[in-house]
């Protein structure tokens, strides 16, 4: 599948994967200048990317494991939602949740982007939903005897 990116930004890095079977492909800080994040807080990091992707198919970005283990910097929403019908720039919210203020270089790896397709649902209201084994049990309910 072919992924139409523009460059908002000269300096911007096209997004690669790690490795031949990686999911997620690194997203690059475009920033002119590094940013300190403070403890606790968030900064938009800008990637001066924009994109087209086709309908039925969403970009998740997540966490980069060496980045939130390391230095303890991960997306604010945990997982953030970049819609088909989106083209504004790809930028990720950034939370600093370590005791420490955290640098984020020109051109670092903040993020990973997992393209998938999904399901669009439609939603009825029921006034009874089937039986099931597990029923309302939740919160690890699954794991006690």
């Amino acid at each position: 599948m072919k992924v139409k990116l523009k460059k908002l930004n000269e300096s911007a890095k096209i997004p690669t994967y790690g490795s031949e079977f990686s999911a997620g492909a690194d997203l690059y800080a475009c920033i002119e200048e590094d940013v300190v994040i403070r403890s606790g807080e968030t900064a938009f990091i800008k990637t001066g990317l924009a994109m087209e992707l086709e309908n039925g198919y969403v970009a998740l970005v997540y966490a980069r494991s060496g980045l939130a283990c390391k230095k303890g910097l991960a997306p604010a929403n945990k997982v953030g939602v970049i819609d088909s019908d989106y083209r504004g720039e790809i930028m990720v919210a950034l939370h600093n949740h370590s005791n420490m203020d955290q640098t984020v270089a020109i051109g670092e790896r903040i993020a990973q982007m997992v393209i998938t397709p999904y399901i669009k649902c439609e939603f009825e209201e029921a006034s009874e939903l089937a039986d099931s084994v597990r029923g309302e049990g939740g919160f690890g309910s699954t794991g006690r005897k």
